[in-house]
């Protein structure tokens, strides 16, 4: 895993560490990332197996090989998770890119790690049509650690400013994207413990949403950089195809 260079920071309890495995799979030897989390811990994500908000066990990183077909990936995750003898409920996540070169940053406690697949970029606000069922596999897919624990819209709010610190990361890469189809977020927070009020605000201007955007920033310019360097995606600046239309001219008092 390569380490973006970012503030240390010291975490006001331990955080989860991501333990690297392989697993093999229709005769390929295939990484995962997987993080065990202490009891009580909850995740909020965007994860196709166990997405949502609430208590986890574990949340898993799953590579599946360039051009994934299957049109069950939940159910191939929870394959995935009861082969790696993982119990009880936990978010995971699949991803086409090389999960053994994961990057990863520390900022003030918190702790991102991003594998990094550009090779299907798109703009969020893309005039094509959506489609039903599972996007190409590429995907951008964040795990972030805090060590405070946050309220629930505090938790939805982390995963929106990680969002927009991958958005920034890869404008600042030279790319012409705001990510690909199948991104992926999980944001990882401790139990409340007894006396303690959790964190009402995760915006990127607030006590954990500030150093969660950096330490996302770090993680996804790294990995944007190293996806480049092997050729995967060209760099660029294509104005979005949304922003060009100008579906809905002038000021919100106009309409």
């Amino acid at each position: 895993m390569t380490t973006a260079p970012t503030a240390p920071g010291r975490p006001e309890r331990p955080l989860p560490v991501p333990v690297a495995a392989t697993r093999r799979e229709e005769g390929r030897v295939l990484p995962q990332l997987l993080w065990r989390l202490a009891p009580g811990s909850r995740v909020c994500s965007t994860a196709v197996f166990g997405g949502g908000i609430g208590e986890r066990r574990w949340v898993l990183n799953a590579q599946v090989p360039a051009g994934y077909r299957r049109t069950d990936p939940a159910a191939h995750l929870a394959q995935i998770a009861g082969a790696a003898g993982l119990r009880g409920p936990g978010a995971g996540l699949m991803t086409a890119a090389d999960v053994s070169r994961a990057t990863e940053a520390h900022d003030d406690g918190v702790h991102a790690v991003v594998t990094t697949g550009l090779g299907v970029r798109t703009w969020a606000a893309s005039p094509a049509p959506g489609a039903p069922g599972a996007p190409p596999a590429g995907t951008v897919n964040i795990v972030v650690s805090l060590p405070a624990p946050l309220a629930d819209a505090a938790l939805v709010n982390a995963v929106a400013t990680a969002t927009e610190a991958k958005v920034q990361a890869l404008l600042d890469a030279g790319l012409d994207c705001s990510g690909t189809p199948s991104d992926a977020v999980a944001v990882i927070v401790p139990a409340l413990a007894p006396g303690r009020t959790a964190e009402p605000f995760a915006g990127p201007r607030s006590r954990w949403g500030a150093p969660l955007a950096r330490a996302v920033h770090a993680a996804v310019l790294a990995g944007a950089a190293a996806d480049r360097a092997d050729g995967k995606s060209a760099p660029g600046r294509n104005v979005p195809p949304a922003r060009a239309a100008q579906a809905h001219p002038g000021r919100p008092s106009e309409r």
